[in-house]
């Protein structure tokens, strides 16, 4: 990511008035208003437990229940201090990093948060290794130790970015009193050192979030009680923004509701520069058609990006053809320097050249939304459409869709991806490296030479040849295809402050930031 968001405030009706809160204010003032200011969005929390979920709507709520030894500031690139007083490298190895854990930390329960529950809380993520859980953030982290208020993880290679993937929702502390070692915990309670405690937890629903008196950490200033809402999809999120239901929304509104979006009374719209990126990813186990390379390239080769971003999306995205989006070290065009133009011709060759029948018939899974619903029926119209391919989609709720394609249900099936940290590794390692989080079967000893090449680095500069070469790889194999990159909206009423901060593209949800004027 950038070391700096460019945020633009499109429209602003009604004056805002801003005021600095130096440490917790846990009283109201007179006339101050104390009721929760509703937050609404339609990324779904898959689990409570960190050691169970990698996805978007999981880590916003992680980032304020739960503390990671360090976290990242509003615009900043490189982690600072949370839960740790202070973190380093051993050494010019790169391959052992320790932090000292502060010593004032206590869990919303009032137990002390010790070093024992850090190890503890990345050993069990390790072990339970569930199918969407996040343990392959961490494919170079061989143990962790703990003394005193120390915590060392050794390392089995160089990686410059590990302080980065500590600072995720990965690395969520929890109390090792209240979750088990060996499985995932299943209520609907939380036990952590966050900015928030989760006093009311609906699944699917709603989550209701008081400030926590207890914290202490890089958040300085006092949250609001926040009630977030959760809606199943984008259409619904913005019937309740019309009916007044919400005062902020946050990911994902329709497209068509996005494009239209002009001056309102009483309506603030945030514009920040994005890192949401989306991939159309290949099935490559053996059985699936997609197993076959040649398939795969005949796909890519085929798909028109503009006739996605302007029909299903509205021109609300932009194009991508690269797996590494614009803004990152390394990015670049290498899918447009393979496949310039949609051609039908050069996916026939590719086909006959390697003896594949046609069509291809294969299955395409899609997240049951009317936007992403549209977007499948769009490709599945391009593919078709060129004689070469037979495509059947097959819709699934989220958590359904998710644990479907970890299965390899489908063949083919886009999922969108937001970086975890600030660092174009956050789009290699975990999308194309071996035992990726798309558990779609694809390993490439190259590219995950590659891989460990870039997190060498100190100077994340010195990786953008490797970077390259990656997406060079990439677009010649074609375990995915990039379909296009979005800019992220914030929408809300002129009656709240602070949304302006409430997300930049590093995975943290800012919810203590919101409050009302």
């Amino acid at each position: 990511m950038r070391s700096t968001v460019r945020l633009r405030i499109l429209i602003t009706c009604g004056v805002l008035v801003a005021a600095g809160v130096g440490g917790w204010q846990l009283l109201p003032s007179d006339g101050v208003r104390t009721d929760p200011i509703t937050v609404g969005t339609t990324d779904e929390v898959t689990s409570l437990d960190p050691a169970g979920a990698y996805d978007a709507g999981s880590w916003a709520m992680y980032s304020n229940v739960f503390q990671s030894l360090l976290t990242f500031k509003p615009g900043l690139s490189q982690p600072v201090p949370d839960a740790a007083e202070s973190c380093r490298f051993v050494g010019t190895k790169l391959t052992t990093y320790q932090c000292t854990l502060r010593d004032d930390l206590t869990f919303a329960s009032g137990r002390k948060v010790t070093a024992g529950d850090v190890k503890y809380s990345f050993e069990r993520m390790l072990r339970i290794k569930t199918d969407v859980g996040p343990q392959p953030l961490f494919p170079t982290l061989k143990n962790v130790s703990a003394e005193g208020r120390t915590v060392t993880f050794h390392l089995s290679g160089r990686d410059a970015t590990f302080p980065l993937k500590v600072a995720t929702g990965a690395g969520s502390i929890v109390d090792k009193d209240h979750y088990p070692a060996d499985r995932l915990r299943t209520d609907s309670a939380v036990d952590g050192s966050g900015p928030y405690v989760l006093k009311e937890y609906k699944e699917g629903k709603s989550a209701r979030l008081e400030p926590n008196p207890r914290y202490r950490g890089a958040v300085t200033k006092a949250g609001h009680t926040v009630l977030v809402k959760y809606y199943a999809q984008s259409e619904d999120l913005a019937d309740a923004w019309k009916a007044k239901e919400v005062q902020v929304t946050h990911r994902q509104l329709p497209p068509d509701f996005i494009s239209t979006l002009g001056t309102k009374d009483g309506t603030r719209v945030t514009e920040a520069e994005s890192a949401e990126i989306r991939n159309l990813n290949f099935n490559v186990r053996p059985g699936s058609p997609m197993a076959d390379k040649a398939a795969r390239q005949a796909v890519a080769a085929v798909l028109d990006r503009p006739a996605i971003t302007e029909g299903a999306y509205k021109g609300t995205v932009e194009p991508l053809y690269s797996l590494i989006p614009q803004g990152f070290v390394g990015h670049s065009t290498a899918f447009f320097d393979v496949y310039p133009e949609p051609s039908r011709k050069k996916a026939a060759a590719i086909l006959k050249d390697a003896g594949i029948k046609t069509p291809v018939e294969f299955t395409l899974g899609v997240r049951k939304d009317a936007t992403y619903v549209a977007e499948a029926a769009e490709i599945k119209r391009q593919l078709n459409g060129t004689g070469l391919f037979e495509v059947k989609v097959l819709e699934a709720d989220w958590k359904s869709f998710q644990k479907g394609y970890a299965k390899g249900d489908y063949d083919a099936y886009p999922v969108g991806w937001l970086p975890d940290f600030p660092d174009s590794d956050s789009f290699t390692a975990p999308l194309v490296g071996s035992g990726n989080t798309l558990h779609n079967g694809f390993s490439s000893k190259r590219i995950d030479e590659l891989i460990a090449s870039t997190q060498q680095y100190s100077d994340r500069g010195r990786a953008t040849t490797d970077f390259k070469e990656i997406q060079n790889e990439v677009a010649l194999d074609v375990p995915l295809v990039p379909l296009w990159q979005k800019k992220d909206y914030v929408l809300s009423t002129d009656a709240v402050t602070g949304s302006q901060y409430l997300s930049d593209g590093t995975g943290i949800w800012r919810l203590w930031e919101l409050s009302w004027i």
